[in-house]
């Protein structure tokens, strides 16, 4: 099973990165965490890796209607996004809402996958076209 919805585009990664928060925000969601996961481990291992950045994106009108199906799914949100360097390349990733309803097994969360999909997929759709 796939579990994310993925875009590769070329560029500079910060303005990528200002290009996902943008492109989310259009979509409703708002960014609650960031994790910079490049300096974090530089910082606490002084291991170097590539660009990787984890943003934590909720769109709240969704996460409502997920948690009022399933108290529980909160361990699930909210809707992680990666933006990371792959050699030449950045990739923006999002958890395929779906898993969401794979791992929960409950059909009242379909709905509310379908709708975070097609936000999901229109704002990577962004990025991806302004790369």
């Amino acid at each position: 099973m796939s579990y994310d919805r993925t875009v590769r585009v070329s560029g500079d990664f910060a303005d990528t990165v200002t290009r996902v928060r943008e492109a989310l925000a259009e979509q409703g969601f708002g960014i609650l965490t960031e994790i910079d996961v490049a300096a974090t481990l530089k910082a606490k291992l002084d291991h170097t890796m590539e660009d990787y950045l984890i943003l934590g994106a909720c769109n709240p009108p969704l996460a409502r209607q997920a948690l009022d199906a399933d108290r529980a799914v909160g361990l699930l949100l909210p809707c992680n996004v990666v933006v990371r360097r792959d050699g030449g390349e950045i990739l923006v990733q999002a958890l395929d809402p779906d898993t969401m309803v794979a791992f929960t097994g409950l059909p009242d969360l379909e709905p509310v996958a379908a709708e975070a999909t097609a936000r999901l997929d229109a704002a990577l759709a962004a990025v991806a076209d302004q790369a």
